[in-house]
C-alpha cells in the first residue's frame, strides 16, 4: 500500500481535535482547523482573514501584539520549546484556559512567513487545580491555627 503523505498530513492537521492555527507576520489568521472551530467557536470562514485578537482576551491584546511583532522581527521565541498556558477567548466572549506550542514557519529562503500554534483547551483541569490549591491553602491555614492554639503562652 502506497501512502499519499500530502493527503495524510492534510487529514491529520485538518481533523485534529487540538486547534491548529497559522497566522501570517501581521497576525492575520490564514489557517484554522476543525479543532480551532470546536475550541473557539468560530467557523473557519469567520476566523480566516481576521486578527488573532479574536481569541485573545482584551486585557492581553496589547501585550500579545507587542510580543508577536518582536518574535516576527527577531525570528526567535522561547515558546518554540516551552508549553505556554494562557487564558483565551471564545466566540461567545467566555474565557477558557489553553496550552500551546508555537512553530515559526519559514519560507524556502529562511524568511519568517508567520507562526503556527497547536492549542489544547484545558479549562476543566485548570479549574480542578485551582480548587485543589484553595483547599490546600485552607488546610495549611487551619494547621497553622491549630499549632498556635496548642503552643503554650509565655
Amino acid at each position: 500500500m502506497s501512502l499519499d503523505y500530502q493527503l495524510l498530513c492534510r487529514r491529520i492537521v485538518e481533523d485534529s481535535r487540538d486547534a491548529i492555527i497559522f497566522a501570517d507576520r501581521e497576525g492575520i489568521i490564514r489557517f484554522w482547523n476543525k479543532g480551532a472551530e470546536a475550541i473557539f467557536g468560530f467557523p473557519a470562514a469567520e476566523a480566516l482573514g481576521r486578527s488573532l485578537d479574536i481569541i485573545i482576551p482584551e486585557n492581553l491584546r496589547a501585550r500579545h501584539g507587542e510580543g508577536y511583532r518582536r518574535v516576527m522581527a527577531s525570528g526567535d521565541t522561547k515558546y518554540a520549546q516551552d508549553l505556554l498556558a494562557v487564558p483565551a477567548r471564545r466566540r461567545d466572549g467566555s474565557r477558557i484556559s489553553v496550552e500551546f506550542t508555537i512553530i515559526l514557519v519559514r519560507g524556502a529562503e529562511g524568511q519568517i512567513l508567520g507562526s503556527a500554534a497547536i492549542i489544547r483547551e484545558v479549562t476543566a483541569r485548570w479549574q480542578r487545580e485551582q480548587e485543589m490549591r484553595q483547599r490546600l491553602a485552607a488546610l495549611e491555614a487551619e494547621l497553622e491555627r491549630a499549632k498556635q492554639r496548642s503552643t503554650p503562652s509565655k
